[in-house]
């Protein structure tokens, strides 16, 4: 039989002392009324200013700058909105909240970004001239909510109903893409191997043995 020495039968297990884990806080700059309203106000005029004027069919085209590869160019609001970041963090809030009013309408509708960005910010800013006058917050709303359904509901005695094939072929030739779209692009911008319109090429041939 094997005996261990006298100071290994003696030992205990030495408990684990825990290093508290150390995290950085950040201060936070707090602002109230009117003057966090007029910030976050520029920030959404900023933005709904660089989509407005891609609106309707002579609308213009906008250039953005990208991390790698050529500039983009486009004519899509929401396109625009999505690439705009600004650096005040109160303007950036204002231009977020009318980002996101893009986003919700692209998803639901796929089109009139432009138009409900510009109305969004539009609404935004005759409402926070109302509240610097003294205006009740959720009197505002209430019109706002009332003026929608009044709008919803003239807009559905104007609409006219698409039943005939040649109406659906008219609404779907205004959509339609020719090939095959990818919007997350590349996984790498290494698959790039042709530098003039940010491509990637290959050439497929047979070999006879």
């Amino acid at each position: 039989m094997l005996w261990l020495p006298t100071v290994f039968r003696q030992m205990r297990p030495v408990s684990r002392v825990l290093t508290p884990h150390l995290t950085r806080a950040y201060a936070k700059d707090v602002k109230f009324g009117a003057d966090a309203r007029a910030l976050m106000l520029q920030g959404a005029d900023l933005l709904a200013d660089a989509v407005a004027v891609t609106m309707g069919p002579k609308g213009r085209t906008v250039i953005i700058e990208q991390s790698w590869g050529s500039p983009r160019v486009t004519k899509d609001g929401v396109t625009v909105a999505k690439s705009i970041d600004l650096k005040d963090k109160y303007k950036n809030i204002g231009a977020k909240l009318v980002q996101d009013v893009a986003n919700n309408t692209n998803e639901e509708a796929g089109d009139g970004t432009t138009t409900a960005t510009v109305l969004a910010c539009s609404i935004a800013k005759e409402g926070f001239k109302k509240i610097s006058k003294g205006a009740n917050l959720v009197e505002i709303r209430r019109g706002v909510m009332l003026a929608v359904d009044a709008v919803i509901v003239e807009l559905k005695k104007q609409s006219k109903p698409v039943t005939t094939p040649e109406e659906i072929a008219q609404i779907a030739t205004i959509s339609i893409i020719e090939g095959m779209k990818f919007d997350r692009g590349y996984l790498s911008p290494y698959f790039i191997n042709i530098s003039k319109g940010q491509k990637f090429g290959y050439m497929l041939w047979l070999e006879i043995l």
